[in-house]
């Protein structure tokens, strides 16, 4: 059963997670940018471009209160 679609995404998704708080999902695709949604509601919160090519991998750390980061990879 689907419990969220995550609209707005123009190509191919290569990784997701979920923060470690459960609030967010990372995702990030073949169009070069890293996106984060809420869990919630399913909206994109913010879009970030600067990779040259696909990005392949995504990751969160995983402690919250004050150094939250998402890293993530391309080719």
């Amino acid at each position: 059963q689907q419990i969220r679609q995550l609209d707005g995404l123009t190509d191919r998704v290569m990784s997701v997670c979920v923060t470690p708080d459960g609030g967010h999902i990372v995702s990030c695709s073949d169009d070069r940018s890293v996106q984060v949604w809420s869990l919630i509601t399913g909206q994109q919160i913010r879009k970030v471009n600067g990779h040259t090519h696909s990005v392949w991998s995504v990751c969160s750390t995983p402690n919250g209160k004050h150094n939250k980061h998402i890293v993530s990879g391309s080719s």
